[in-house]
């Protein structure tokens, strides 16, 4: 393996850093801190600006659901500032959340509008009706920000009513969202909610009667024609191919590929784990915030008294390691030498020589380690094997979230955390690969948002965190992901396209509805992670990814316009479809543009920005073909560089997966037929 710059001549073994560990802390004694009684917030200036941010970061839900209170200066002047001290008011509270005023009345009273005697376990009411009676805790109020999100959540679940059943919108909905089933919701409530939730439960039926679908659109349909390789059933797009790819042929390809070989014996150097776990936490931890920086030093104190070989720490610590190494070597897997070992696949084999026990515990912390697997597996591309992390993580989830109470009060963030983590790759996965579902879908809709990991200054006294919880990247790709499965939902599934009511007239409303969600997405982001919709560069790695899935989404909201002019080419007389596939298209061309950005974010989304690149270069070449779409895009000319330099891009990374290399394969002979086609001279 290749020498990481800055490390020092000697390699440290995991025994010598353990001991030194060991030797060091028995030489300082004991350094606890008291602090009068009082909960003080010691961490610098800057990190505790950054944290505050989630005063603003648990609203959300349907519509936007990544809101926003602070201007883009503030935002802005706090990340460039040195002197944090106007923002010393922050750090009065270990969470600071916004305070509001408590509610003593039950659901059942406040649904019915009745007075309640606030008597408990059971109100009058309740007791007289047989009732569960169910009471909010004091802080969950919601605000006009929280009803304007749930009303648009209300307004497009009654769009895919109507569309699906022919009923009018005004009717499709059932009821109100309830605000219980907000994600403000309180954790007695979460309980009982979840207690609840029957898998079985028939399609149409509403929970507990508070009016929320079984069938959550918030979550990916299991049947749906978004992935990438439906687009070689389109007449056009097959003229292109020659072979005949069938939908499980990637799944096909990468269980059929040659098993990680983990056996190998990697030495492990500790010389430069200062450098790697700083690394993580600035470049690795922004896509996850699955490690919570103020409990690191816990972590490490608890991984060396085990010689890094046994537990749950010590397989998080090993896999931050990892994690760590490939942030710290800046470059893109993708770049390395065919043979290569990559950065940071020492550490990940030594965790993996641990997993094997953690995968019979059900614990947050062993759940922990099923993430940060995966996160390095799709990192090397192995989306199976990640995929195989994540049910292993799913099944402890689910088990942990039917009994909450088994959940420990101090890992609860952390435990949200895990189960968005897990949500979202798994998302990701299904959106390409026909993979059965875990099932951790069913407890979304009562999944309360992540917030501030509580920081405790005598757990780490006199040393300062190796990073900060910064919850704005993981915050936006969550209100992104949902909206996305919105799409599938909406636009993709089975179901919906088998519907005789759908056509392009049935398209318009919910196309527009989902648009201008993405609009409120965007215009709701903080100014650090806003990026240029405009035709400029992304400022940094997770303004690159943002960019990158904002213009994914926007794509495939409008592409059913492209597949209709493409089957009957007068319908792009009609203005809004023209308006419609000019969206489509601009989309298109804008995630292709400054290709080799995407290195930025290969960590994270190799994999799926490859399959996401093939399709909009598809749908590209696909449209150059047609005189009415190639109007809307730039010149001829420039469309050959963008496709020529997104085609040489994808055999770059041919060779890091089967998958990758059949879609490499699909784009070099697409774009040959296509030219030639160009060039036939025009009978």
């Amino acid at each position: 393996m290749a020498t990481t710059q800055g490390a020092p001549e000697r390699s440290i073994s995991a025994d010598e850093s353990a001991a030194q560990f060991r030797n060091q802390t028995m030489a300082e004694g004991p350094n606890a801190q008291t602090v009068d009684g009082e909960h003080h917030d010691e961490r610098p200036a800057a990190k505790r600006a950054r944290s505050s941010y989630d005063k603003n970061a648990g609203q959300a839900g349907g519509n936007g659901e990544f809101c926003t209170t602070p201007s883009a200066a503030d935002a802005a002047g706090a990340m460039d500032r040195p002197d944090f001290s106007s923002l010393k008011r922050y750090s009065q509270d270990t969470l600071d959340y916004p305070r509001r005023r408590a509610t003593i009345a039950c659901e059942i009273c406040r649904s019915r509008k009745s007075r309640c005697d606030g008597v408990k376990p059971k109100c009058k009411l309740c007791s007289e009706l047989g009732a569960d009676c169910v009471y909010r805790e004091p802080g969950i109020k919601l605000d006009a920000g929280d009803k304007l999100i749930l009303e648009q959540l209300a307004r497009i679940e009654g769009l895919l009513h109507s569309t699906l059943t022919g009923t009018s919108p005004a009717s499709a909905h059932a009821g109100p969202i309830s605000p219980a089933t907000s994600n403000t919701a309180s954790d007695d409530f979460h309980s009982k909610r979840l207690s609840n939730i029957n898998p079985s439960t028939t399609p149409g039926a509403a929970l507990n009667g508070l009016g929320t679908w079984s069938a959550n659109i918030s979550t990916i349909p299991k049947q749906h024609t978004t992935p990438a390789l439906h687009l070689l059933q389109w007449p056009v797009i097959k003229t292109l191919i020659s072979r005949q790819c069938d939908p499980q042929v990637l799944v096909h390809m990468e269980m059929s590929r040659e098993p990680l070989n983990l056996s190998q014996h990697y030495p492990l150097d500790f010389s430069n784990i200062n450098a790697y776990t700083s690394a993580f936490f600035e470049r690795a931890n922004v896509w996850y915030a699955v490690v919570n920086p103020y409990a690191w030093t816990q972590y490490y104190r608890s991984a060396a008294t085990q010689s890094f070989r046994a537990g749950a720490e010590s397989c998080v610590v090993l896999l931050v390691l990892a994690l760590g190494e490939a942030a710290y070597s800046g470059v893109s897997i993708s770049r390395l030498p065919p043979g290569q070992t990559p950065p940071g696949m020492s550490f990940f084999a030594a965790a993996w020589n641990i997993l094997p026990n953690l995968m019979i515990q059900n614990s947050v912390p062993c759940a922990q380690c099923h993430i940060l697997a995966a996160a390095y597996l799709m990192y090397i591309v192995r989306p199976l094997e990640a995929w195989n992390m994540l049910c292993n993580a799913s099944i402890k989830q689910q088990l942990l979230l039917s009994s909450p109470h088994t959940i420990p009060s101090q890992l609860k963030e952390l435990n949200e955390r895990v189960y968005w983590n897990t949500l979202m790759m798994e998302s990701d996965l299904l959106a390409e690969l026909d993979l059965p579902h875990s099932g951790i879908a069913q407890f979304e809709e009562s999944m309360r948002l992540p917030r501030s990991f509580p920081f405790d200054v005598s757990s780490s006294p006199g040393e300062d965190p190796p990073g900060s919880d910064d919850l704005w990247y993981f915050l936006a790709e969550i209100a992104l992901r949902r909206l996305l499965n919105r799409v599938s939902h909406l636009i993709y599934s089975v179901a919906h396209k088998r519907s005789a009511t759908f056509s392009i007239a049935s398209l318009e409303p919910v196309a527009a509805e989902l648009d201008f969600q993405l609009s409120q997405w965007y215009e709701g982001l903080p100014a650090p992670v806003k990026f240029p919709r405009e035709r400029l560069q992304a400022r940094d790695q997770i303004q690159t990814v943002l960019r990158l899935r904002y213009f994914a989404c926007r794509t495939i909201i409008f592409r059913p316009y492209i597949q209709a002019v493409l089957s009957d080419e007068s319908l792009a007389t009609e203005p809004g479809v023209q308006d419609a596939c000019r969206k489509c298209l601009e989309a298109c061309v804008r995630q292709l543009e400054y290709i080799t950005a995407h290195h930025e974010g290969h960590l994270p989304y190799l994999w799926q920005g490859a399959l996401s690149i093939m399709s909009q270069t598809l749908l590209l070449m696909a449209a150059t073909l047609s005189a009415p779409l190639s109007a809307l895009l730039p010149p001829a000319h420039q469309m050959d560089v963008i496709i020529a330099e997104t085609v040489a891009e994808v055999e770059r990374l041919a060779h890091l997966a089967p998958s990758l290399r059949l879609c490499a394969e699909i784009l070099r002979e697409a774009e040959q037929r296509r030219q030639m086609l160009i060039k036939r001279p025009q009978r």
